[in-house]
């Protein structure tokens, strides 16, 4: 028997988040709104610790952190429940208690120096792999390393960045043996802004909250006891920080697309053309009935994704087919919104446009769609995974 019902707890939690995003983001979405037009923050630096603070006094921190650090640990499907919930608002928030995955292969003296302070909130830190001419292919990376005494000195630059802007520590990753390249030849350090890096912002069609930079690295000085896991082993690290929750990044569309249908049908209900109400006509009722459709399809890839997970298997071929469903479809069910809003979809007075440049980004970040199709056929066509799925 196969059951999709949520349990207990699954529903419990998924209804806090859901009464949080209500109470707390929606009513600041016309305040961001108005600052993003004035081409500031969103919310500020205080206003996010803030409400990371609120959530954090009931309880709600560190959504999949591990106990022994105060998280919550929640499954990969709970995990995803909620980005769905939180992407039901614009409202530029994630919850508090968060360090990127790879910093758990700190050792103890790093863990105290960067990965507590991060989960705690007192530093900012970003992922620094993607360079002009290295984006999808990661392995063609051009940022060096050499070892001088006990230092190691980094000379490239890094580009779309998220997080540069404000980080102040980096995860670089660099050359340091270019005949094993890839193979061994990449290592991952943490390296201080106080090192001597800079970041310069890069102008985006998204908002603050996405705003990526490029970092520079100019001679920059590292201390070997910042060489994060081995010495060689930093591309297997940065392929772990890529293939982490891509089920995720589709999840958070997934909201989006849900709360903008149900705005789009209440503005059809009541937007009258020709003495009827728009949702009399075939061509809106097509678009809300695609829509709806595709949106139930998201949610089960998402899920399933998340579901094998939980389970210790092997998610990334379901993960990239999410991101990429998610992608596509998350694209068009926001270009179906707008048209049917019309002109004022087109607007900044409504949330509609700024929800659209918001998804497009879904199918370039963190695989863009071409990867994710030349690894799902790549995965068929050798055999790594059948077109019957997890049914066998």
């Amino acid at each position: 028997m196969v059951d999709f019902s949520l349990t207990e707890t699954e529903r419990d939690i998924r209804d806090w988040v859901r009464t949080f995003v209500q109470r707390e983001l929606v009513p600041l979405e016309q305040e961001v709104l108005r600052r993003e037009r004035n081409h500031e923050r969103g919310l500020t630096r205080e206003e996010l610790k803030d409400l990371r603070q609120k959530a954090r006094d009931a309880g709600f921190w560190g959504v999949q952190t591990p106990e022994e650090y105060g998280g919550m640990n929640l499954s990969a499907v709970l995990t995803a429940l909620i980005e769905i919930e939180l992407g039901r608002t614009f409202v530029p928030f994630s919850f508090g208690g968060y360090a990127d995955n790879i910093l758990y292969h700190a050792n103890e003296d790093q863990k105290q120096r960067y990965l507590v302070p991060t989960i705690e909130g007192d530093r900012k830190s970003c992922f620094a792999i993607t360079e002009p001419g290295a984006g999808s292919d990661a392995k063609n990376l051009r940022t060096t390393a050499r070892k001088e005494g006990s230092e190691w000195v980094i000379d490239g630059e890094k580009t779309f960045i998220t997080g540069g802007i404000d980080a102040d520590f980096t995860m670089v990753f660099a050359v340091t043996d270019k005949e094993k390249g890839a193979d061994g030849g990449v290592t991952c350090f943490l390296a201080d802004r106080d090192a001597g890096w800079r970041s310069e912002p890069i102008e985006i069609m998204g908002e603050w909250d996405r705003q990526p930079a490029s970092l520079v690295f100019d001679g920059v000085r590292v201390p070997e006891e910042n060489v994060l896991g081995e010495v060689g082993g930093g591309f297997k690290l940065a392929m772990q920080w890529i293939g982490r929750g891509r089920y995720l990044l589709p999840a958070r569309a997934l909201g989006g697309c849900e709360r903008m249908m149900e705005m789009s049908m209440d503005y059809a209900r009541n937007r009258q053309t020709f003495g009827a109400p728009i949702a009399d006509r075939q061509a809106i009722q097509w678009m809300i009935a695609d829509s709806a459709v595709e949106i139930e399809a998201l949610r089960w890839l998402v899920l399933q994704a998340a579901w094998q997970a939980d389970q210790g298997a092997d998610s990334r071929h379901a993960q990239s087919i999410a991101k990429l469903y998610g992608g596509t479809r998350a694209n068009e069910i926001v270009d179906r919104m707008l048209q049917i809003h019309g002109g004022m979809g087109y607007t900044r007075e409504l949330p509609i446009e700024r929800w659209y440049r918001d998804i497009r980004l879904l199918r370039i970040f963190e695989g863009t769609d071409e990867i994710q199709r030349r690894t799902i056929a790549r995965n068929l066509l050798k055999g790594h995974a059948s077109v019957s799925g997890v049914l066998g």
